[in-house]
């Protein structure tokens, strides 16, 4: 008989595909896993994992249970989830994902306040790529998660939470090329910088430089825009910066940063979520939080340039 236990077991080794970062990851001994791995292939009659000397593969029958140890650990989480705050809104566990454009400027913020008016909420907190992301939810271990839309993973719902605008950063040194608001048009005669692959401000960026034909983009393998913000401080170009970003970012110096002409250049951002949940009350707390935080900080950054 199949037990959760090695459902999980399994799940672990599926992801690492090595005995010894799962049993770490899990926080058993390794005799421990192989031994409850080995108990699930005698319920299968077969080998689920072809072990080598670096590690293991999944066989063609690990493959297919794979999919339906995950159907079945993510149901039972949502099933867990039911119980976590026995009716009461952000309160109990919450894993709660963030891409790397939104967490350093969100959290600071946010955090403090979930702590001070929902003292009985647990929440746990994981910043990654845009994919990684909806895949834990997707896989049940995460909740939810803060994403630009659209997304491609239809099978996730979303909360919409704001318009995060963009503007212009480039070097102090060169402030003067610009008169008052930029055309995004402008971003043709710019040697713009962005993030490595995977982000999806990439993305976005990359969206808006085809509109207006610009070519010359440099791609300096930087993971996070503070990285990037200086490589503009030191002169190797420009980049687009959100405005959920700017009040932290300016106080670097180096930079200015300009606002765009209207019909300014925009991301969605939204709360991904499973529909299978039992939490939405709890998302659509969440989603009210984090739009009350970005127009905290928006309106700082207005406040701190008009005096």
């Amino acid at each position: 008989m199949l037990t959760i236990r090695q459902l999980r077991y399994f799940e672990a080794l599926a992801e690492a595909l090595h005995f010894g970062r799962a049993a770490r990851a899990l926080n058993i001994s390794q005799p421990a896993l192989s031994a409850q791995i080995a108990a699930m292939e005698e319920v299968f009659g077969g080998p689920l994992f072809e072990r080598r000397a670096s590690g293991v593969l999944l066989t063609s029958d690990g493959i297919l249970v794979n999919g339906r140890v995950r159907r079945i650990l993510t149901d039972i989480r949502d099933l867990e989830g039911l119980g976590t705050s026995k009716g009461e809104v952000l309160a109990g566990r919450m894993r709660l994902g963030l891409i790397a454009t939104v967490a350093p400027y969100l959290l600071p913020r946010l955090l403090p306040r979930l702590a001070r008016d929902h003292a009985r909420l647990d929440c746990e907190i994981r910043e990654s790529v845009t994919q990684t992301l909806l895949r834990d939810v997707l896989h049940g271990e995460l909740d939810c998660a803060v994403v630009a839309i659209p997304l491609e993973r239809a099978e996730l719902q979303t909360i919409t939470l704001f318009e995060d605008r963009f503007h212009l950063a480039v070097p102090e040194c060169e402030e003067h090329r610009f008169r008052g608001a930029v055309s995004v048009h402008a971003l043709a005669m710019e040697r713009l910088i962005l993030l490595e692959e995977g982000h999806c401000l990439r993305d976005q960026a990359l969206k808006i430089c085809q509109l207006v034909e610009a070519n010359e983009l440099a791609s300096l393998g930087a993971t996070s825009l503070t990285t990037i913000l200086r490589m503009v401080a030191g002169g190797l170009g420009a980049t687009l910066i959100p405005d959920l970003a700017v009040e932290a970012e300016s106080r670097g110096g180096g930079i200015r940063i300009l606002p765009f002409q209207e019909p300014a250049p925009s991301r969605t951002l939204a709360l991904a979520f499973r529909p299978s949940t039992a939490r939405r009350r709890d998302f659509e707390a969440l989603a009210l939080l984090i739009r009350e935080t970005a127009r905290e900080s928006t309106a700082q950054f207005m406040e701190l340039t008009s005096t």
